[in-house]
């Protein structure tokens, strides 16, 4: 088993900010798949061009068209982050197409720390928590993050779900810490 520490859960959930506490609590580097997306989408033709015309045409398209290189960055980040706390990109945990799921099932088969971040255990509520969240953000960002946490995905991939809504950083930090024995690095 990887004791890693993987952080997985939708756009706004605290996925960054409790991924940075854990390292500097565990005193381990953190790996963000933010931080290296890009040059692992590159490795496998991803073209920028392509993904604004996706942009530009709207819907969905453009979120389909990332899932490849989605998942190819999961098995990439995993390979060469490692006795670290790893914090994924909202999409890279949701797999609609079940090969690619199946994919990023397997790299984390042997990950036993794969944490679910969702602000409440009510789906509703999560929704509305991370809307008023990302009030900033585009609103077909919203309904992409819905599909996020409505999806199986997260819950099929995750070993446990960590609740946020209500605590300090700090005491998510703590209570990860709690129920993933990963004080004993």
């Amino acid at each position: 088993m990887t004791s890693d520490i993987v952080l997985i859960g939708p756009i706004g959930a605290g996925k960054s900010t409790l991924g940075e506490l854990l390292a500097a609590r565990l005193k381990l580097p953190q790996c963000s798949m933010d931080d290296r997306r890009w040059a692992y989408y590159k490795e496998i033709g991803y073209d920028e061009a392509v993904a604004q015309q996706k942009r530009a045409a709207g819907g969905w398209s453009l979120h389909y068209y990332w899932k490849p290189f989605e998942a190819y960055a999961v098995g990439r980040l995993l390979a060469e982050c490692r006795n670290c706390v790893i914090d994924f990109g909202a999409g890279h945990s949701v797999y609609e197409n079940a090969r690619l799921f199946q994919s990023v099932k397997q790299a984390l088969v042997h990950y036993s720390n794969v944490v679910l971040l969702l602000p409440s255990p009510n789906v509703d509520e999560s929704i509305r928590i991370l809307n008023e969240r990302n009030s900033d953000l585009p609103d077909n960002t919203r309904d992409i993050n819905e599909l996020f946490v409505r999806h199986p995905s997260n819950r099929e991939l995750a070993k446990r779900t960590i609740y946020t809504e209500g605590k300090a950083p700090a005491e998510s930090c703590d209570e990860i810490l709690e129920q993933s024995k990963a004080h004993s690095y």
